[in-house]
């Protein structure tokens, strides 16, 4: 069995590979992957997020953002693109050759997929919490009516909470909204 070699990036040819193509990539350690082509159902799982969050954060001085806005983690450097992100002061940004990115998220959230959970729970989360103003992370499942929540607590720890089932409420701690599971799977069509 033969392998095609992946070419290796320097910073700035991932860099300029983002900026001039329509898709979203990710880069680690000269590793590039494209991170567009979710299904429907993650599609419709994130637009069900953003409208929940955003419906309930319109009044508050909150703002919630969707996947193409770059956000700005200092152990995964440069970048990486969340599904969904909130910020609640005025967002802070900074740019690498023209590229704007957010460095004041208050909560993350990634929408699990088979090809990505291990990800999105590990390196990703891992790196995340280098971010200063991060509090909240929420993982959901793309299979099955179910949210993972972890709270950054005073110490530094990471508690963790779950949520399953459509007739569940997961109530976030930093910011003011309650996520209906029957919401957030709105339209879905998964086995549920």
């Amino acid at each position: 069995m033969s392998t095609i070699p992946h070419p290796k990036y320097t910073l700035e040819e991932y860099i300029e590979l983002d900026k001039n193509s329509e898709g979203r990539w990710e880069y680690f350690a000269g590793e590039v992957v494209d991170m567009a082509g979710g299904s429907l159902e993650h599609n419709q799982i994130v637009s069900n997020m953003i409208r929940v969050l955003g419906n309930q954060l319109a009044d508050r001085g909150c703002r919630v953002l969707s996947s193409d806005m770059r956000l700005k983690v200092p152990k995964a450097f440069p970048y990486r693109y969340p599904d969904a992100v909130v910020v609640c002061d005025e967002p802070v940004l900074e740019e690498l050759q023209g590229q704007q990115m957010l460095v004041n998220p208050l909560l993350i959230v990634e929408v699990l997929s088979a090809s990505t959970e291990g990800y999105d729970r590990g390196f990703k989360f891992t790196a995340y919490q280098s971010i200063a103003s991060f509090q909240e992370y929420v993982l959901v499942a793309q299979d099955r009516p179910h949210l993972t929540r972890y709270v950054r607590q005073a110490d530094g720890q990471w508690l963790r909470s779950e949520v399953e089932g459509l007739e569940g409420v997961l109530q976030l701690v930093s910011v003011p909204c309650a996520l209906a599971l029957s919401d957030v799977y709105r339209f879905v069509h998964t086995p549920l």
